[in-house]
């Protein structure tokens, strides 16, 4: 089984692609993750891609396409793996392509979990994190019982700066500038998947979808 998970930030895609992973067995990929462990364990392509980073510059898309290919041609990758956040532009798109066709696979979804701009102005513009112990909470889902202050350790609540309303506008746009061409290019596998819905009936929704079309 090999997927593709879409969503905005704030859509909820990287806690589905913990569930998704979880529930049938297979690794949640994705570029960070894959980025480090090279670097960590040394490898040749892990050296490589350290350049470019120390220099502060973003790892080239040939790179990254060859480490995605040596990652996803590790064990625990037998039964599947999802991508998560990869590819993020139709140059890695087209480029994923070619690495799965010259392996002889194919993709069987690409899930895009969909939610309004409003909803995911919400989620992201209510979230508070402790000044001391790093807890996350939410003014509207999950908020501290002592209001501004952490009931866990008794530390400041802040907003971060990239959960500000005018931040999380920006990230929204460069997000659909990216997506858009994205879309468009897995027109044929990509299904759409109702993300305001609550955590567990989105899970539902996609185990739903995938056990169709695996």
């Amino acid at each position: 089984m090999k997927l593709v998970l879409l969503g905005a930030p704030g859509s909820g895609k990287g806690t589905q692609g913990e569930r998704i992973a979880k529930n049938y067995g297979i690794p949640q990929l994705s570029t960070g993750e894959i980025l480090r462990s090279a670097i960590k364990n040394g490898t040749p392509l892990g050296k490589k891609a350290e350049v470019f980073m120390n220099k502060g510059e973003l790892v080239a898309n040939e790179l990254v396409l060859d480490l995605m290919s040596a990652r996803i041609d590790e064990p625990d990758c037998n039964k599947g793996y999802i991508l998560d956040g990869f590819p993020r532009t139709i140059e890695q798109a087209k480029g994923l392509a070619d690495l799965l066709t010259k392996k002889g696979v194919a993709l069987d979804a690409v899930i895009n979990i969909d939610v309004s701009d409003d909803e995911v102005i919400k989620r992201l513009s209510g979230r508070r994190m402790c000044s001391k112990c790093g807890a996350i909470f939410h003014v509207a889902f999950s908020p501290s019982s002592k209001g501004a202050i952490c009931d866990k350790c008794g530390g400041e609540l802040y907003q971060r700066d990239d959960d500000k309303e005018t931040t999380i506008l920006n990230r929204m746009k460069v997000y659909k500038e990216k997506t858009k061409a994205l879309i468009d290019f897995y027109k044929k596998e990509l299904k759409n998947i109702d993300g305001s819905k609550n955590p567990a009936d989105v899970f539902k929704d996609i185990c739903s979808l995938i056990d169709k079309v695996v």
